[in-house]
């Protein structure tokens, strides 16, 4: 367990969640005349959770909306750095930046797989993104960021079962303007980015934005004798340009074309030990020194052992045109046409055994370690209104194509490690003899430093996923105080995917035990264990030596494997909201969320060759998995206090999943299992507050309590205590789902003398939760705080402005995802002496100035 510092506690119990500031609302105000100016209130703010400007106090949902000055007070740059602002959202990632997961109220895709379409959905300036890990990296110039919670796919597409997370950059104005900033921190860190922005004449303007940033990495790495050369990792070195283009021709017609480009040429990422197993001394020997951590090390020392590099280049680039028409159509209704071509690559290497040693690893090379997507969207929308009703039909098409190549090279150290390691689970004894080593060579008859060598597996997937869909959204103003809205949509999805399985070293360990097992049972005997002994002990035997990328019967002769599934379901909504009086409102709604099924795209056997069958050695042909649902209910409260200058809203929440999809890594692959049941009920409060007596203050919190948990029964293999792999989940908290969790935010910009200075520190806080999807008590991470804080003094004109910022400031130690050591872990039963847990960590404190300055 990852104990919290004692002395962050008491700001822990102090915490709630964050909400936007002010400066949008300023920014809406700011247009019109001064004579018809009304007061900048919190209760002017406005979101377009329903694809419509509305007011946020208007809106049945519980949304979080951030200003453009909020994200840049707290340092948001992507998604990742965003959660410190939102209660009850989570986002991690693992052995890739390109492997980013985010979760609202305990709910999210779990493992790194690519098969899996995450629950959360991103929407980057109206366009479907189609994995959370492309909004992990620099946005460019945001203007706000809204994270809806609860299922949302009537209004924003496919896959939103748990929430969105709707991304809206700046548009061009008429307005000649140019902004840079320039970064230096710790860790070597420094970064420069600008934009300019003008008119094109009367009818168009066009803005451009810039960025490159760099950082030394933040984890030491011990590269024993290589071949790694670097000795950090978690560095930083990207680089970004985003345009758009606005035209209008007429005052009925707009078009906005955007492009962006995104590069990332780094190292990551790299994990550290934090419970150390008897494995940990086979490790040693074989390296000739310290392979691993020793017990007792700290893990947040940040020393982590890889002798393979894990350089990573991500590459993600798009291009999309909006129009809006003001057709004369039913009442001069709104045409919406949104279509977007994006692709996206990702490359990377892996050291899979998290050591020193050469056991298995994977080279940073597109014919080794590729995953790309290619993907084509488009949609419309007629939106419109009457005296009685907004109205929205729509309809939404998308085409990806996902390419992936996953390899995994086996190391001189392998067969070494394993024969030792096999003995020493048989009897301990055993492990320690001088002639340990040699024990898989006997075991198959194959010559030492033959029996697992080369690249073990080489495996291709390509898939096709077509999504095409129908959608309405309706609101009745039944009366001036009471709307009901009415949602519905129509999905049908088509995937098709060709998996290619081959062992370019053909298996010859696995091959050879199975050819003749009785060479097993005598390699046994010989040391020194009974006929009926070596009999028992064989199949354990056979089962490491057959591993997945060792195993040749996934060969079958280099033939595809062609799977396809198509779905056809409806979801929707019905919300009812009552305003009571120009300040209380509350609503009720019921959703039905949809989140389409897949294919694992990971090798995976079983004892009888299917997914559900327990431990074995046959392939899984059929890695499909059905679609997720969800039954969602709100209860809610928007209020108004303060002459619009304090805004207090509550949500009660309770949903209901079936068919939740589990991506667990077992510690040699990742299997996709359906949970028939989870369940998520909670609160979900928050609070803004701009006082009218100290001009420039600004609290933001909020609170959520979500009690996230399995059905008590699932049924399978690896679910049965006390051997099953997963026996922990029945009836159990979800993992990454804290019951608590909050977040706050204070602003402070005053006068000092000719310039202007601004202050704002927010926190977040979550109770303790399981890291790990099988919930191993030694991935238990216990409750933290982490902290940002920024203050900066400039020109009141905001022609130049220099802040001192920090994250994390009071260097918390905190883990983002545990798991099993690869090839470390035998059991599933707490304590084992022999088990290593690994675990990838949180970003230490960093700290800087940033000097920005504004045309």
């Amino acid at each position: 367990m990852v104990k919290a510092s004692p002395r962050h506690k008491a700001l822990s119990l102090a915490v709630f969640g964050a909400l936007c500031a002010t400066s949008q609302a300023h920014a809406q105000q700011a247009a019109a005349p001064a004579a018809e100016e009304e007061p900048t209130t919190l209760a002017t703010m406005t979101v377009t959770a329903q694809k419509r400007e509305e007011a946020m106090q208007d809106v049945p949902i519980a949304v979080t909306a951030i200003s453009e000055q909020l994200l840049q007070d707290t340092g948001v740059r992507d998604i990742k750095d965003l959660q410190v602002l939102v209660p009850g959202m989570t986002v991690t990632s693992t052995q890739s930046e390109a492997i980013t997961t985010a979760r609202i109220r305990g709910i999210g895709t779990v493992g790194d797989n690519v098969g899996l379409e995450s629950s959360v959905g991103v929407v980057i300036d109206g366009v479907y993104r189609p994995r959370n890990s492309v909004g992990f990296g620099d946005l460019g110039q945001l203007e706000r960021i809204e994270v809806l919670k609860g299922p949302q796919g009537t209004v924003f597409g496919k896959n939103t079962s748990a929430g969105v997370i709707n991304v809206v950059t700046r548009r061009p104005s008429y307005t000649q303007s140019a902004e840079g900033e320039v970064t230096v921190g710790n860790y070597g860190s420094m970064g420069v980015s600008g934009s300019y922005n003008d008119a094109l004449g009367d009818a168009g303007a066009f803005n451009i934005y810039a960025a490159k940033r760099k950082r030394d990495g933040w984890m030491d790495v011990r590269t024993g004798s290589g071949p790694r050369q670097e000795t950090d990792d978690y560095d930083q070195n990207f680089h970004t340009v985003r345009g758009k283009l606005l035209l209008e021709p007429s005052e009925n017609l707009d078009i906005l074309v955007a492009g962006d480009y995104t590069s990332r040429e780094e190292n990551c990422c790299t994990a550290v030990q934090t419970t150390v197993g008897a494995t940990a001394a086979i490790l040693n020997r074989l390296v000739g020194g310290q392979a691993v951590a020793a017990p007792g090390d700290d893990p947040f020392d940040r020393v982590a052992y890889s002798n393979r590099p894990t350089t990573q280049d991500i590459k993600d680039s798009g291009v999309s045109v909006e129009v809006n028409w003001d057709s004369p159509w039913f009442g001069n209704a709104t045409l919406t046409s949104i279509t977007a071509q994006r692709k996206w690559e990702a490359i990377n290497g892996l050291d899979y055994d998290f050591s020193t040693a050469d056991i298995l690893y994977r080279n940073a090379d597109e014919d080794e370690s590729f995953t790309g997507f290619d993907t084509f969207s488009q949609e419309f929308r007629l939106t419109g209104s009457t005296d009685r009703i907004d109205w929205m039909v729509g309809a939404f098409y998308s085409d990806e194509d996902l390419d992936r190549t996953e390899t995994y090279r086996i190391g001189p150290h392998y067969e070494p490690y394993l024969s030792v390691a096999l003995l020493s689970i048989i009897n301990p004894a055993l492990g320690t003899s001088p002639t340990a080593p040699l024990f898989l060579s006997q075991a198959t008859g194959r010559p030492f430093g033959t029996v697992f060598a080369g690249l073990g597996a080489l495996d291709t997937y390509k898939q096709n996923a077509k999504s095409t869909a129908l959608f309405t959204n309706n609101t009745w103003h039944a009366t001036d105080a009471l709307d009901i809205t009415l949602g519905l949509r129509y999905t049908r999805e088509k995937k098709t995917l060709i998996s290619n399985y081959s062992n370019p070293n053909g298996g010859a360990g696995c091959a050879a035990m199975l050819a003749n097992p009785s060479q097993v049972v005598a390699a046994l005997v010989a040391r020194g264990l009974t006929v009926a002994q070596a009999s028992a002990a064989a199949p354990t035997v056979v089962g490491y030596g057959c591993l997945p990328w060792a195993n040749p019967l996934h060969n079958a002769a280099t033939r595809d494997t062609v799977q396809d599934r198509e779905e056809k379901e409806w979801s929707g909504t019905v919300k009812a909201a009552y305003r009571w009086n120009d300040n209380i409102m509350t609503y009720a709604s019921f959703a039905r969320g949809y989140k389409g099924g897949g294919f694992n795209l990971d090798r995976v056997q079983s004892s009888n060759g299917l997914s559900s069958g327990g431990t074995g050695i046959l392939p899984v042909l059929d890695t499909s998995f059905p679609g997720e649902f969800v039954d969602s209910y709100e209860l809610g409260t928007k209020t108004t206090w303060l002459d619009g200058n304090l805004l207090l809203n509550a949500t009660l929440f309770h949903q209901k999943y079936e068919d939740f999809q589990l991506n667990s890594f077992l510690g040699t692959s990742f299997v996709v299992r359906s949970i028939p049941e989870v369940t998520s009920q909670g609160l979900d409060a928050e609070l803004l507050w701009q006082p009218r007596s100290i001009k420039g203050l600004m609290f933001q919190s909020g609170l959520m309590y979500a009690d996230t948990k399995y059905g008590d029964n699932i049924p399978g293999g690896d679910f049965v205590a006390p051997t099953g792999a997963l026996y922990k989940l029945p009836g159990a908290q979800m993992s990454f789902a804290p019951k608590w969790s909050g977040s706050a935010s204070v602003t402070y910009e005053w006068d000092v003398g000719s310039l202007v200075a601004r202050f704002n520190i927010g926190a977040k806080y979550v109770s303790k939760y399981n890291t790990g999807s099988d919930l191993d008590p030694e991935k238990m991470q216990d409750a933290y705080t982490v902290a940002n804080a920024r203050f900066g003094i400039g020109a009141q004109d905001q022609r130049w402005m220099l802040e001192f910022w920090g994250t994390n400031i009071t260097d918390e130690d905190y883990v983002q995802v545990g798991f099993d050591g690869p090839l470390q872990n035998v059991s599933p039963a707490p304590n084992n002496p022999f088990n290593t847990f690994n675990a990838f960590l949180g970003a230490p404190r960093m700290y800087g100035v940033t000097l920005r300055v504004r045309y």
